[in-house]
């Protein structure tokens, strides 16, 4: 496969998942503010099902066409720009899977259960801070890639 082609599919990983992973916090910051049970479970779900589709395959297209052109640029441990650009998606990754997804998860059983009042449970909120910021350090943790790949700096 050819580089541009390679990097064109890089590119298009990289704006499945930073795409989502940016609009998912803002849904879900405008969802809770509501404190509409209909909307924050609608929200909710969503979340789960565009993760599931658009973050989950982001990573595999932008890790398999970026690691298809590192050898280019000599081995992934040998430079720093791209050895720095996985840690960066890795810590993410790793936010996202040890964190977010249980936490989304939690909330989404908390939000089935029929509610008094069409009250959000209180567990919901305390989950909600949680999840906000973990979700803000995951979003900022793959910026600088962004920036290593384009500068390839070193």
């Amino acid at each position: 496969m050819s580089y541009p082609l390679l990097k064109t599919i890089h590119i298009f990983g990289v704006l499945l998942f930073l795409g989502n992973i940016i609009v998912s916090g803002f849904w879900k910051a405008w969802a809770d503010r509501s404190r509409d049970i209909d909307v924050i479970r609608y929200a909710s779900r969503m979340i789960i099902r565009t993760d599931m589709i658009f973050t989950i395959v982001g990573i595999v297209v932008l890790l398999g066409a970026g690691h298809a052109m590192a050898p280019a640029y000599g081995s992934v441990l040998e430079v720093p720009w791209i050895a720095w650009s996985y840690l960066l998606l890795a810590g993410s990754a790793l936010i996202w899977l040890v964190v977010l997804v249980p936490v989304q998860l939690g909330q989404s059983r908390l939000l089935r259960r029929p509610a008094p009042d069409n009250i959000v449970p209180a567990r919901y909120w305390l989950l909600a801070r949680l999840w906000t910021l973990a979700g803000i350090i995951a979003t900022l943790l793959p910026l600088p890639a962004v920036y290593l790949m384009v500068a390839k700096p070193g």
